[in-house]
């Protein structure tokens, strides 16, 4: 081997025998594989290498039996939140775009690294894992339930921070790509195949072979983007495509949900353009978006809440603040059926129908608006926050968000304030 691979701490490479080089994801001391700051400063080293590398492609696999990658390290967003926050205002955007631009710069690396690359997909592959095999030139997914490409990101409030905007809707169309981007459905077996999501499915533990098998008929190291027959479709045409999914995604979302539109955006603004460009399109949406108050309050609620609920309600040990702050929520919601119009406007579930808050998403929370339906919401949050207040008193991080999440889902709180006792500490 003339050039041997890269220090790694999250991937490993493996050579078959037969001229390949496995890149196996297996991040220790973790169940499942996530895209962490380690992993993301991996793959850059892995496309770097294999520029020089002497082999004739690569397969990238999971190392573990619980699937391929869950995406992202949530909580080291939430630290790089932080530590950009602490920023000098006017230097925050250049902060935030230099962090979460690596990844997609190294998936931009590895699909132009001249090697062909195949993603062998058993298990579920979301987020960031599914960005990594979007980047792949060519996808196996394995033919069982748990086999899955997606994009889930705009469910805790994100978007696709690494080209998944781009690349999606370029192999599926915007048509196929919208649900994926903002619902956060996935791409399974023979439908992920007809959407152009994957190249073939096959039997659990056939995957691998397949991979092999296309690697090694000298295939062509290039996306579909980036051959000379590639045509962009024009700048009016993704924005015919897109206005009836904008005014339903209104609709729906009131306008609260920033992530949204600015997937909608990154798609009609980027997907004109080469990938280069719509890569970085991406990533100004993301920024933009990373830097708002929602996100971070649905990483924490809507994300490590969630988990922190599911585990403890497996094992039947959810705390006694969970019913008390569901109680005291629905409470005060029967004591404002009065004000249902505000709440419901305010995103309050099972208050009603509401015309959207406002058009686009403004800087800062509708509700801090002077519409007098804001007005009329903002006083019933004061009083939800009041009445959960007492119940927070000692409490644990952990319990508040576990109660917070519970009273988004049982008592159709907004997900994108937090839940009554982050939204009330703020």
């Amino acid at each position: 081997m003339k050039t041997p691979p890269p220090p790694l701490s999250e991937f490993h490479v493996e050579f078959p025998g037969n001229g390949l080089a496995h890149i196996v994801f297996d991040a220790p001391g973790r169940s499942m594989n996530v895209f962490s700051e380690a992993a993301i400063l991996d793959i850059g080293r892995v496309a770097g290498w294999l520029e020089q590398a002497d082999v004739k492609g690569a397969l990238i696999r999971s190392g573990k039996p619980t699937g391929f990658c869950a995406g992202a390290n949530l909580p080291e967003i939430w630290a790089a939140y932080d530590t950009i926050l602490a920023t000098p205002k006017p230097r925050r955007f250049a902060a935030a775009y230099e962090h979460f631009f690596r990844l997609g710069a190294a998936l931009r690396a590895l699909e132009t690294c001249g090697k062909p690359v195949a993603s062998a997909v058993a298990g579920l592959a979301l987020g960031g894992g599914g960005e990594l095999a979007l980047a792949s030139h060519y996808r196996v997914l394995t033919d069982d339930r748990y086999a899955a490409i997606g994009l889930p990101e705009s469910l805790v409030g994100l978007l696709p921070g690494a080209g998944g905007t781009q690349r999606l809707p370029r192999l599926a169309g915007v048509e196929a790509a919208m649900p994926a981007l903002l619902d956060g459905k996935r791409f399974a077996g023979e439908a992920a195949v007809a959407a152009g999501v994957a190249h073939r499915v096959v039997k659990p533990g056939e995957e691998i072979a397949a991979a092999e098998a296309w690697l090694l008929s000298s295939p062509a190291p290039l996306q579909p983007w980036d051959r000379d027959n590639w045509v962009a479709p024009s700048p009016t045409e993704v924005s015919a495509a897109l206005a009836p999914v904008r005014r339903a995604a209104l609709q729906t979302s009131l306008g609260h949900y920033p992530a949204v539109f600015a997937i909608l955006d990154c798609v009609e603004f980027g997907l004109p353009q080469s990938l280069e460009g719509g890569i970085r399109s991406e990533m100004t949406s993301f920024v933009h978006l990373v830097l708002r108050p929602e996100p971070r309050a649905m990483i924490q609620t809507m994300f490590i809440g969630r988990l922190d609920y599911e585990r403890l309600e497996r094992k039947g040990q959810l705390p006694e603040i969970v019913e008390r702050t569901i109680a005291a929520v629905r409470g005060e919601l029967d004591r404002s059926r009065g004000d249902a119009a505000a709440l419901a406007a305010a995103g309050f579930a099972g208050m009603g129908e509401a015309a959207p808050a406002r058009q686009r998403c403004l800087p800062g929370y509708w509700i801090d608006s002077d519409d007098a339906r804001a007005r009329i919401a903002r006083a019933a949050l004061a009083r939800i926050g009041e009445a959960v207040r007492p119940l927070g008193a000692g409490r644990s991080e952990e319990e508040l968000r576990i109660a917070d999440y519970a009273a988004v889902r049982q008592a159709g709180y907004p997900a994108y304030l937090g839940g009554p006792h982050a939204f009330g500490a703020t």
